[in-house]
């Protein structure tokens, strides 16, 4: 009997640490499993992949050119996570759409059986239907996110209301306190109606935190089906991979955990905005003051002040009161830039989470069991929330309202330090709901681990995905 050939499966990731992080983890789900997979990417992001990712046989990472020259960008600078303004931002932006051509000339030239394509580059549609290839697309979404989404499209908030806007149709009531920008939406409508146009869609995610209630509405208002194949930081295993996954921390992993193990557990709050969100000074501000009253220990991720260990004092009373580090030294940690956030997140010291409600950092919380203060920004992170908050009841929410095109610049509204400090007392006093939070959030941690186990929801979807490549594989060869 013939041996059966491995999958040759292609993985585009879009250019943004959010979107390439969990795309490459699901890539080396299939490499795992004897298939060849090839991601590609540009030159700069090549080398955080390989930086990041074990050597693997059947892992292979392919570089296109990226046009920096073209759009007046520096060498290097090949990410959205690596911009702090809108001139840049738009750049890379540009920048993305010119990887069409070699990339189709590069798959046209050596045909995969199957590409997973990120929904932002809509034109792998054009491409995979070209030369009669499955697509599958990702995101990076939960699906419940994606069905808030469709609940908004088949309901849309008229122009005279005013908040809180119910969601129609959802299996629970589900109320926001903004309503999504019209430009976010209409992206997102846009490049969600191509990605619906695919083989089927990829979620980093475990079917137990979505709920089957999200994955039947999904598949009934869509006539699309969705594989949660995730979560995937779940696929890392040891301290080294932990630390290097995404890019090279600013403080080494042994330094961090060292600090933590000094503390008790569930004493320590992390506060992080991940790779896209920057907050003007006089937000830090607040977070700052809010966090010393509280009298919470923490660790606080501050990319915005990456490479600003030594500002002058004048320049670090706009962000944090005078004293603050000298008063805190023993209490906190501030984390100048990029941080191991996997690895921290799963210290018995760390009690909560305070984050932006990025759908890479919110799984990464429930797999390690850590309940969430929610403080969405931008983009789809204000559905996230209301599946940390309304649905799940894993987290409590700051109160932020105001849904930003995006993550950075002056903003309209501030989070006050009396609402951050009352949302840190709510997870951190010891009391009945925190405890309660507290519980069900370890409870979805454990349910995280036994879905990617084998037998578990998540290592049966990908196993029932595989077999169907292989039929999609054999009947484009059968005559």
């Amino acid at each position: 009997m013939e041996e059966e050939q491995p999958l040759k499966i292609y993985f585009i990731p879009f250019l943004a640490a959010g979107h390439m992080i969990p795309h490459c983890d699901i890539a080396r789900l299939f490499a795992s499993r004897g298939h060849h997979v090839t991601i590609i990417t540009t030159p700069a992001n090549s080398q955080i992949i390989r930086n990041s990712i074990p050597h693997h046989p059947n892992f292979a990472v392919h570089t296109v050119h990226f046009p920096s020259q073209e759009v007046g960008l520096p060498d290097g600078l090949e990410s959205l996570s690596t911009v702090t303004d809108m001139v840049n931002l738009y750049k890379v932006y540009q920048a993305t759409t010119m990887l069409r051509d070699p990339i189709e000339d590069f798959v046209g030239n050596h045909p995969p059986d199957c590409i997973v394509g990120d929904f932002m580059f809509p034109w792998v549609d054009d491409l995979a239907n070209k030369l009669r290839i499955p697509r599958f697309a990702f995101n990076g979404f939960c699906l419940f996110t994606l069905c808030a989404i469709e609940s908004l499209k088949a309901h849309p908030i008229p122009l005279d209301a005013s908040p809180p806007f119910l969601l129609h149709g959802l299996p629970h009531p589900v109320t926001l306190k903004t309503a999504p920008p019209t430009n976010i939406k209409e992206v997102l409508d846009a490049m969600i109606e191509i990605e619906l146009r695919s083989n089927g869609l990829i979620v980093n995610n475990f079917a137990e935190l979505d709920g089957e209630e999200y994955i039947q509405y999904y598949e009934r208002t869509t006539g699309h089906k969705a594989w949660h194949l995730g979560p995937a930081c779940l696929l890392h295993r040891t301290v080294e991979e932990k630390a290097q996954r995404g890019q090279k921390s600013v403080l080494s992993a042994h330094k961090c955990m060292s600090w933590l193990d000094s503390k008790k557990q569930n004493s320590v709050v992390y506060i992080c905005f991940g790779s896209l969100c920057y907050f003007p000074d006089n937000q830090l501000y607040e977070i700052a003051c809010a966090v010393e009253a509280s009298g919470c220990e923490f660790v606080w991720v501050v990319p915005e002040k990456k490479g600003k260990e030594n500002e002058e004092e004048e320049e670090k009373q706009k962000w944090l009161p005078k004293g603050f580090e000298e008063r805190n030294s023993k209490k906190g940690m501030i984390i100048r830039g990029w941080a191991p956030q996997v690895l921290i997140l799963e210290h018995p010291a760390v009690g909560a989470f305070v984050t932006h409600c990025g759908w890479n950092s919110t799984v990464e919380a429930v797999s390690a069991g850590v309940p969430m203060i929610t403080w969405p920004v931008h983009g789809e992170q204000f559905y996230n929330e209301k599946l940390v908050s309304d649905v799940r009841g894993i987290g409590v929410e700051v109160g932020a309202d105001e849904w930003g095109t995006v993550g950075f610049g002056e903003r309209e509204k501030l989070v006050g330090r009396e609402d951050i400090e009352r949302a840190l007392r709510r997870l951190m006093d010891g009391g009945d709901e925190a405890q309660e939070i507290r519980g069900r959030t370890k409870e979805f941690g454990k349910k995280a681990r036994v879905a990617v186990q084998e037998g578990g929801s998540s290592y049966n979807n990908l196993t029932a995905l595989i077999d169907e490549l292989k039929r999609l594989r054999c009947c484009k060869t059968t005559p």
